[in-house]
């Protein structure tokens, strides 16, 4: 299968957080053993039109991060922690998709190794900690591009009908907290615990 390219991800990331839920991040780490884990939870960030943006979570060089060309790999860091998202929308716009949580599929050995829990679904349910069971060095990946050997998505194998997702308000938000643009699949053990910014949006 081959991954998701730079130029899927030149759109509005409310729609391309929809379309990556259910997809297979993998990462391959330097001696060759595969990491992956299906997506299961995703959030969207347009700052043209989201208050957000405005709103003191997105400091003014934060967002200009996200004003790269489309399909490449960027990082924001909440509470010291660091955040993996994607990049959207032509270069100069601030725009992106942040992958929130993972169901772990091959080496989750290795991912205990780099992030050990005592409950299995603790591993990768929230956005920093699938960054720590995958091993990520931020500094090594922000800025290469969404289709890289060593961390790449592959798409899913059938588009997720709408019933199989929840559609809600993203996390930790407060303007623009009426949005629905977090997306998740419906009863996935692996989606974070988070509460939404506001009470459920939509199902299906």
């Amino acid at each position: 299968m081959t991954p998701l390219p730079p130029a899927f991800f030149n759109r509005d990331p409310v729609r391309v957080a929809r379309k990556v839920l259910g997809a297979t991040l993998v990462r391959v780490l330097p001696g060759g053993e595969v990491l992956s884990g299906r997506v299961v939870e995703v959030e969207a960030y347009d700052c043209p039109r989201d208050p957000a943006c405005a709103a003191g979570r997105f400091h003014a060089a934060r967002t200009m991060d996200m004003a790269i060309p489309p399909g490449h790999w960027l990082f924001w860091t909440a509470h010291s922690h660091p955040l993996l998202q994607v990049s959207c929308r032509e270069e100069g716009i601030a725009a992106s998709m942040l992958i929130r949580a993972l169901e772990p599929l091959t080496g989750i050995g290795s991912m205990l190794t780099h992030r050990p829990v005592t409950r299995g679904r603790d591993l990768t349910n929230g956005p920093a900690k699938l960054v720590y069971a995958l091993g990520l060095n931020p500094a090594e990946i922000a800025g290469t591009r969404v289709d890289s050997p060593g961390l790449h998505l592959l798409p899913p194998a059938a588009p997720l009908p709408d019933d199989a997702v929840t559609v809600t308000a993203r996390i930790g938000i407060q303007a623009g907290k009426n949005l629905p643009w977090r997306f998740l699949v419906n009863g996935n053990p692996w989606v974070s615990p988070a509460v939404p910014s506001m009470d459920l949006l939509a199902g299906g």
